[in-house]
C-alpha cells in the first residue's frame, strides 16, 4: 500500500480543503437548515471523483444513491449521513460550528467527526486508489441520508424503492468509530434499536393559579408518578415483559466482549463521574454497555422554569423517553406493553403523544467480512482493534444491512474526545489521514491476489 498511501499523504491538504468547504455548509435536519444545499454540495463533490450520483426522492430530505464498478462484480456498500446535529448552545463553541479552524492539530466544526469527516475521507480513499492503482478491485453503493440525526424518518421510503441495491453486498462500511480514550481502534458490528416517545399529561384547560392545586390535579405529579412506576430504583424497567424476547450475547460476541479493554478509568475521568452505575466494572459494565436494554428519560417540562419565581399550576406535563433496545426486542411490541403497563397501574389519562422506533442489530465477530476489516485496521493502526458486536448508540443498521443478512463494520475517524453532538465538536488531522488509509487498506484486501 505505499503507492496509494503515498498519494493520500500528497494529496491531504487538497481533501481537507473539500471537507473544510462541506463543514462550511450548514445541514442541521432538526431544523431544515441548508439540507438541500448539503445535499447538492455532496453530489457535485461524489461525480467529481467518478461516482454515478442519484438523488431518490423521499417524503424528507433526499437519499444520495452512488455507484462505481469495479474490476470485480462484487460490491461493498458503504452508508453515512450528511445531517448534523443543531449547535446549541452555541455561546459553548470556541469557534463559530460552522466556520472550520484548525487549532493545535485538531479540526474544529459541526459535522468533523459525525458525520461529514468520515464522508470525506472514503471519498479520498476512492479517489487516491484509483489515481494510483486505476479502477477500484470491486464496486462501490454508497447511500448518504440527511436524516439520521432526527431518527432517518424517511429511510423506509428509500429501502422499499431500491431495495436491490442494498441486497447481494460483500458487506457494509457503516459511518461510526474511531479511537478510545486508549488509543485503540474499535470498530461497531452493529446497533442497537431505539423506542423514542413523549409522554403528556393533561390538567385543566389553562394554567392556573398555584392556590388550586387543592382542588384540582396536577398532571406534573400525574406523569412523576407515571415514570415512577416505570423503573425501580434497582434499575430494572418494570413493564411486564420488557426482558422475556432478550437475547442473550452468542460466544463469539462474549469473547470479543472480553477482548475489549474497556478504559473506565478514562471514561470516568471524560464524563466527570466517580462511578458508573450500581457499581459496575469489568465483563459487567462491558456486556451491560452494549446488551442491555435501557430506559431513560431525556427530557421533562412542565409549569415555570424561568428565574425567580412563580406560583402556577400547570395545564400539562410532557416527558421525552428512550428505549434503548436489543436483540429481540422490537419498538412496536415494547410501545403495546408500555400502553397496556401504563392503563393497568391506572394511567390510562397519560397519552403516549408520538414515537418512533428502528430496530437493533448485532454482529458476528467471526463473520469474514468483519476479519478482512480487521486486517486492514491493523495495517494502518498497527494494532489489533477492538470489535463491538453492537454499538450502545443506534442507527438504521437493521433497516439497511440486518434484515438483508449483511455484515457491517464501522469506519469512523473520531477519537473519545471528538465531542459529537457537543459544543467544539473536533477530529484530530492525524486520524482524519488514518481514515482515508484505512478505506484504501480495506479496498486493497479486495485485490485479486
Amino acid at each position: 500500500m505505499d503507492d496509494v498511501f503515498a498519494d493520500i499523504d500528497g494529496h491531504t491538504e487538497e481533501y481537507l480543503a473539500r471537507l473544510k468547504r462541506a463543514l462550511a455548509q450548514p445541514s442541521i435536519a432538526a431544523e431544515g437548515a441548508g439540507i438541500a444545499g448539503m445535499a447538492a454540495l455532496l453530489a457535485d463533490d461524489l461525480r467529481a471523483v467518478g461516482f454515478q450520483v442519484e438523488a431518490v426522492a423521499t417524503d424528507g430530505p433526499p437519499v444520495l444513491l452512488a455507484r462505481m464498478e469495479g474490476r470485480r462484480p462484487e460490491r461493498l456498500l458503504f452508508y453515512n449521513h450528511y445531517d448534523v446535529q443543531p449547535v446549541d448552545p452555541v455561546e459553548l463553541w470556541t469557534s463559530s460550528p460552522f466556520e472550520p479552524i484548525v487549532r493545535d492539530g485538531k479540526l474544529y466544526a459541526r459535522g468533523t467527526s459525525d458525520n461529514k469527516g468520515a464522508i470525506y475521507a472514503r471519498l479520498a480513499a476512492v479517489e487516491s486508489y484509483r489515481r494510483v492503482r486505476g479502477d477500484l478491485p470491486v464496486g462501490v453503493t454508497w447511500v448518504i441520508e440527511g436524516e439520521e440525526e432526527v431518527g432517518s424518518l424517511h429511510l423506509h421510503q428509500f429501502v422499499a424503492a431500491r431495495e436491490d441495491a442494498l441486497r447481494g453486498v460483500l458487506g457494509c462500511v457503516w459511518e461510526a468509530g474511531g479511537r478510545d480514550a486508549r488509543e485503540r481502534y474499535e470498530i461497531g458490528l452493529g446497533c442497537k434499536g431505539i423506542l423514542y416517545l413523549e409522554l403528556r399529561a393533561r390538567g385543566a384547560a389553562r394554567d392556573l393559579h398555584s392556590a388550586n392545586a387543592a382542588i384540582i390535579a396536577n398532571p406534573a405529579w400525574r406523569l412523576v408518578w407515571a415514570l415512577h412506576s416505570l423503573q425501580g430504583p434497582d434499575g430494572r424497567v418494570r413493564i411486564p415483559g420488557f426482558y422475556d424476547a432478550v437475547r442473550p450475547p452468542t460466544p463469539a460476541q462474549r469473547a470479543a466482549l472480553a477482548d475489549w479493554d474497556y478504559p473506565e478509568d478514562e471514561v470516568r475521568a471524560l464524563y466527570g463521574i466517580d462511578r458508573f452505575l450500581d457499581g459496575l466494572t469489568g465483563m459487567a459494565l462491558k456486556e451491560q454497555l452494549l446488551f442491555g436494554p435501557t430506559c431513560n428519560i431525556d427530557g421533562f417540562h412542565s409549569g415555570y422554569g424561568g428565574p425567580g419565581s412563580k406560583t402556577v399550576l400547570p395545564s400539562q406535563a410532557v416527558a421525552k423517553l428512550d428505549f434503548r433496545l436489543v436483540p429481540d426486542q422490537w419498538p412496536e411490541q415494547v410501545l403495546e406493553a408500555l400502553r397496556a403497563h401504563l392503563d393497568a397501574e391506572g394511567f390510562s389519562d397519560v397519552e403516549i403523544a408520538w414515537w418512533e422506533g428502528e430496530a437493533p442489530s448485532a454482529g458476528d465477530p467471526e463473520h469474514p467480512f468483519v476479519q478482512t476489516a480487521v486486517r486492514a485496521a491493523e495495517r494502518v493502526y498497527g494494532h489489533r482493534p477492538a470489535l463491538l458486536p453492537m454499538m450502545a448508540g443506534t442507527g438504521p443498521v437493521y433497516l439497511l444491512c440486518g434484515q438483508f443478512g449483511t455484515p457491517m463494520v464501522t469506519a469512523g475517524v473520531g477519537y473519545a474526545d471528538s465531542r459529537a453532538h457537543a459544543p467544539d465538536e473536533n477530529i484530530r488531522l492525524t486520524d482524519f489521514v488514518d481514515g482515508v488509509r484505512y478505506i484504501a487498506a480495506l479496498l486493497s484486501e479486495y485485490e485479486d491476489r
